[in-house]
């Protein structure tokens, strides 16, 4: 099946897959504690660090209240 996405949506699914999975791992967490406590499940996490999925808002606000912080710093830099 073709990527249904532009290079451009492709390199926003990357851009925070990359950023959830270095505040996850600045937390100290694995993706099986991160999708527990998330809510979600540990593959379509592995899937979205890896830019191969495109997160909802309510996974991406539940990822931010499993690491504590605002829904708006999943968009911050480093």
């Amino acid at each position: 099946m073709a990527n249904p996405y532009s290079m451009k949506e492709r390199s926003l699914l990357l851009e925070v897959g990359i950023n959830i999975r270095r505040l996850r791992n600045s937390l100290g967490l694995t993706q099986e504690q991160t999708a527990e406590a998330a809510q979600i499940n540990v593959t379509y996490l592995s899937d979205v660090e890896r830019g191969k999925r495109n997160i909802s808002l309510i996974n991406l606000a539940r990822i931010a209240e499993a690491f504590g912080i605002p829904l708006s710093a999943m968009f911050m830099d480093s």
